[in-house]
């Protein structure tokens, strides 16, 4: 694929825990990352944003930063974004919806703002609008400057592809490996959860002492974009750095329906021989 020039990547997560995703982001090999409110920022192509989609435990989605510009009008916005190459990055065939907020801003009204972005980008690209797309732009319009980016993930990333069972109020994955992370757990340990419910941070335990990446089973947006290869997703996706951990994870719950759950999850994510469940009480 053509490399296009470096932009600035946003990797979301719940406030309190940037520090936290910074160290994995740094640790993972990414360059120039910073913690910022909301998540951390990175420097990179669309490759980094692939491998942060696959590679990331602790972001929620992965966002790519395609312009920034002062604007205090709707027809200002309108005329800024139209003037984008829009074709460098999308495709005229799959559409396409935008989500905008303003904030201690002249254009304030996030509806009309969403919808003059959409409509320009509909004229400039060819490309349909719809409600539920899968491909969204995001505007966030804050003190008179408009960010426009490309959500690459899709569904949010807790999303493993694996857990289809969940109790109620589960805990999200992304969340787990964070947590895993402030405790200093780097896999080389076995962990217990008393009160494991669906086993996630069990399974979350297990994939990092294995090796596993987290995107390994699920699709993302940027499948959709026009900057996508995929013949290099493919290689990428195929480099593993698999161990096999001397050791098991393990889960119990007095939940009979929780112990279910855990073992149909394990199963689905490919650690069955890792990981082991059992019904009882934590007394």
């Amino acid at each position: 694929m053509t490399h296009a020039p470096s932009f600035e990547i946003f990797l979301a997560t719940s406030p309190g825990l940037e520090p936290v995703l910074c160290q994995e982001v740094r640790l993972k090999g990414f360059k120039h990352a910073k913690a910022v409110p909301g998540g951390v920022t990175i420097t990179g192509g669309w490759p980094e944003v692939w491998r942060a989609n696959l590679w990331v435990r602790g972001t929620s989605k992965v966002l790519a930063r395609l312009l920034s510009f002062p604007v205090r009008y709707l027809t200002q916005l309108e005329k800024r974004t139209k003037a984008f190459d829009w074709a460098s990055v999308l495709r005229p065939d799959v559409a396409f919806r935008v989500e905008a907020s303003c904030s201690t801003s002249r254009v304030y009204h996030a509806g009309a703002a969403a919808e003059r972005i959409g409509a320009a980008i509909s004229a400039a690209l060819g490309a349909p609008l719809s409600n539920d797309a899968a491909v969204v732009i995001k505007a966030r319009i804050e003190n008179d400057v408009c960010t426009l980016s490309l959500d690459t993930s899709g569904d949010l990333l807790h999303r493993r592809g694996y857990k289809a069972a969940v109790n109620r109020a589960p805990l999200r994955e992304t969340l787990a490996s964070l947590f895993l992370m402030q405790c200093e757990y780097k896999g080389t340990e076995p962990v217990l959860d008393p009160m494991c419910g669906s086993g996630t941070f069990v399974l979350e335990a297990a994939e990092i002492a294995a090796r596993l990446n987290p995107g390994r089973l699920r699709h993302f947006a940027f499948e959709q974009f026009a900057t996508f290869d995929a013949h290099a997703w493919q290689a990428m996706r195929a480099v593993k750095s698999e161990r096999t951990p001397p050791f098991k994870f393990y889960g119990s719950d007095r939940d009979a329906g929780a112990i279910t759950m855990s073992h149909a999850n394990a199963e689905r994510a490919g650690l069955n021989a890792l990981t082991t469940f059992t019904q009882r009480p934590i007394s």
